[in-house]
Parts: C-alpha cells; sequence; structure tokens
C-alpha cells in the first residue's frame, strides 16, 4: 500500500513539474527566443508605444493640414476665367453669325473677388488656432498612451506577482502532502488528513490556472501597445509612492490638461468665429474686366464691372449670425469650465483613493501578512508536536493565501491609481511639483 502512495505520489509530483515547466514559459515569454531579450521597463514600453502610435501619425497630420490651410486661407480667391457670346442672331438671314450684326460679340474676361484684408488675416488666423488646438490634441494623445500603455505594464507585473505567490503556496501544499502521506504510513496520522491536503491541492491547482490566464491577457493588451516586447520579462518594481501633481495647486495644474488646453484653443477659434461674423456684416466687392470682339467692320470693346452684395436683411442674416456665433462661444467657454471642475473633482477623488490604499498597503505589510505568516507557521510547529490536526494548517495557508493575495490586488488598483494620475499629463512636459503620501495629507 505504502509502495503504491509513494509511486502516485512521485508521478503526480512528476506530472506537475512538466505542467509547471511549461506554465514558467509561458510567464516569462512566448517563446525561448525572447528569453534573451533584455527586461521590458516601464518607461521603455512607454517609448515604444509612442514609437509605435498611428494615432500620433494621424494628429501630426492634422497639426500639418491646419498649417497649410492658415495660408490658403490668407489669400484672395481664384480669378474666374470667363468666356461667351453676346447678342447673337438666332433668326432671320444673319441667324447664327458672330460677325454679321454689330451688336454680336465675343466676349472673354475674368472676374476677382475682393476679399477685404481684415478677414482674410481672420481666417488665417483662425486655421493658425486650429493648429494650436491639434497639437493639443496631440497631447490627449500622448499622454493617453503612456497611461493605457502604464496600466497595461501594471497589469501584467501583478499578474506576474499573483501567480508567483499561488506558485509559492502550490509548492508548500506538495510539501504537507508529503508530510501528510508520511504521517498516514507511518500510523501518527489520518487519510482525512491525507484527502484534506489533495484538496488543498487541487484548489491551487485551479487558482494556478486561473492566475496563468490572467498573466496571459495582460501579456496580450500590453503587446497592442509595445508588440513582440510585450513578452519580454519585466524590469524594475514600479515606484507608486509620489504623483506629478501638487493638491494644493490641483486646479491651476489641471487648468493646462491636454483636453481643458483643446478646449481653450476651441475657445480661441469661436472667439475668431465671432469676429468674423462681425467682418461679415461689411460686404467684399467683386471686380470684372471683359474684352469684346465685333465682326470686323465695327469695333472692339472693354468692359468693366463691380459687384457689390446688398445686405438689405442684416437683422435676419448677419446679425443672427453674428448672435449664433457668439452663442457657440458662450457654450465652448460654458463646457470647458464644467470639464475642469470635473477633472478636478476626479482627480481629488483618486488621490483621495490613492492615499487611503497606500495606507492600507503599510497595514498590510506591517501587520497583516507578517500576522498570517506567524499564523501559518504557528498551526505547523504544532502539527509537528502533534499538537493539533493537519486542517488547521491547511486553513492558516489558505488564509494566507488570501491575504498575500488581497495585498498584490490592492497594491495593483494603487497602481492603476497611480498611472491615472501619474500621466494625466505628457512626460515630456508635464507639471513639475510631485505629492507624496504626506504631501496629500
Amino acid at each position: 500500500m505504502s509502495h503504491l502512495i509513494s509511486a502516485r505520489r512521485k508521478g503526480r509530483a512528476n506530472s506537475y513539474s512538466v505542467v509547471r515547466l511549461a506554465v514558467a514559459i509561458g510567464l516569462v515569454t512566448s517563446s525561448w527566443a525572447a528569453l534573451a531579450d533584455d527586461p521590458l521597463s516601464l518607461a521603455e514600453a512607454q517609448r515604444m508605444a509612442l514609437e509605435r502610435s498611428r494615432q500620433i501619425v494621424a494628429e501630426d497630420a492634422a497639426v500639418s493640414a491646419s498649417r497649410d490651410m492658415a495660408v490658403v486661407a490668407g489669400q484672395l480667391p481664384d480669378p474666374v476665367l470667363k468666356a461667351g457670346i453676346d447678342n447673337l442672331p438666332v433668326t432671320g438671314r444673319d441667324r447664327g453669325s458672330v460677325a454679321a450684326d454689330f451688336m454680336t460679340m465675343r466676349r472673354i474676361g475674368f472676374s476677382q473677388e475682393l476679399t477685404r484684408s481684415d478677414k482674410r488675416l481672420l481666417r488665417s488666423e483662425r486655421y493658425a488656432r486650429e493648429t494650436d488646438k491639434a497639437l493639443a490634441e496631440k497631447d490627449v494623445v500622448i499622454a493617453a498612451i503612456e497611461r493605457d500603455t502604464a496600466i497595461a505594464w501594471l497589469d501584467r507585473y501583478y499578474a506576474l506577482a499573483m501567480a508567483e505567490v499561488v506558485s509559492a503556496q502550490r509548492d508548500q501544499a506538495e510539501r504537507e502532502l508529503q508530510a501528510a502521506e508520511a504521517a498516514y504510513r507511518g500510523g501518527r496520522g489520518s487519510q482525512a488528513d491525507v484527502l484534506a491536503a489533495k484538496g488543498v491541492i487541487v484548489q491551487l491547482d485551479d487558482r494556478h490556472d486561473d492566475a496563468v490566464r490572467r498573466v496571459r491577457g495582460t501579456e496580450i493588451t500590453l503587446t497592442r501597445w509595445v508588440g513582440e516586447a510585450g513578452n519580454r520579462p519585466l524590469a524594475g518594481e514600479p515606484a507608486i509612492d509620489t504623483v506629478r501633481l501638487d493638491p494644493v495647486a490641483l486646479e491651476t495644474q489641471l487648468n493646462h490638461h491636454p483636453e481643458i488646453a483643446a478646449l481653450r484653443r476651441q475657445e480661441d477659434i469661436a472667439a475668431l468665429d465671432v469676429k468674423l461674423a462681425e467682418a461679415n456684416k461689411k460686404s467684399d466687392w467683386s471686380i470684372e474686366v471683359a474684352y469684346q470682339q465685333r465682326g470686323g467692320a465695327y469695333s472692339n470693346m472693354v468692359s468693366v464691372g463691380i459687384s457689390v452684395p446688398l445686405q438689405w436683411d442684416q437683422k435676419n442674416r448677419q446679425d443672427r449670425e453674428l448672435a449664433a456665433k457668439l452663442a457657440t462661444a458662450e457654450q465652448v467657454r460654458a463646457g470647458r469650465d464644467e470639464m475642469l471642475r470635473s477633472h478636478v473633482a476626479e482627480t481629488r477623488t483618486m488621490l483621495n483613493e490613492w492615499q487611503t490604499n497606500r495606507d492600507r498597503l503599510a497595514r498590510y505589510a506591517r501587520e497583516l501578512v507578517p500576522l498570517a505568516q506567524e499564523r501559518s507557521e504557528a498551526a505547523l510547529a504544532a502539527y509537528r508536536g502533534g499538537k493539533s490536526a493537519l486542517g488547521e494548517v491547511l486553513a492558516a495557508r489558505r488564509n494566507e493565501l488570501d491575504v498575500r493575495l488581497s495585498a498584490l490586488q490592492l497594491e495593483a488598483d494603487t497602481a492603476r491609481l497611480w498611472a491615472q494620475l501619474n500621466f494625466l499629463f505628457p512626460t515630456t512636459h508635464g507639471p513639475a511639483p510631485t505629492a507624496s503620501i504626506e504631501g496629500i495629507k
């Protein structure tokens, strides 16, 4: 009987060793070639994500387009070439002739709209503000890429850490099963202890599979940002104790947030639209010159003309256009103020949650994790001394695992908050002040 138990135990251990080897390879990298790569740091991942982003290419194209349109808008409209035949006879003996009747003329000329210089300047300036807005929107994209890449990197980091904790507990449970089987063979333990230890291993195998699933999912997400480099092992421990924000001057800092800056540029555009609507209350003139050729027996002629739009209903056209642009400007201004208030409130909430989580993490590190570990050690010592059952050891182990995983999950949640707070602005020109835990108490 003891030989059969030993053989089954060895077979199970060997089988699990093979599985763990395959899983370990999957957790670290998806290929043997990647094992030789340097570890991927958070900063490097963000840099690679920015280099790979097609969104930034699109924003650069928008900036280039606005700059070109600023030049176009400052020019006069293209002249219009005109050609035709005037007074062509269609009846009588001269019908269809372009030279028989003295009134028939072949005409060629052009017309030019003389757009007022102040309008052209305003239109050009409007596109210049569109360029500023596109640059602000590019900052929005950069900040979002850095934030989302950081979250993906951190998710993978903590998923790997959780899988490692479960794997370590699985190793410990395997040793406890071996001890239970040895005690059962020696008559010092019960079969219930052996079955309980096996049950714990099965539960840990299930939790380990779930941890591996999470690792693979986070690897896929990170790969979306950095490509195949997402399969590389990760380097460095995230420093989530400080953020690039000053709670005292939070509203002032967030007033320069890329989304607020983009709305402020939109507000500038709306203000220029108001000025353009005011300028449109003054008509633009058009000039036309034509050369008219008649039959050989008659003199050729030149015609010159001027066209001026008659704004006979300004109160229902130009005045209403101006009122609409004023309302749009007020809408943009109110939207910017509301978004700023919303950002301030959301950021303060995240700062408060980040602060609370950091305090809780300190409690886990200082009290909860050491207490759970001491309980496991005490239960194991009592079991070895014959003063308690194996069930108490297994219960203590389960409690320790739960506490460690809870601490890691809390740290992962805190790291996500840190990424959202720390990358509100692009790292290239974010706010200089830094808030620590003490800085926001």
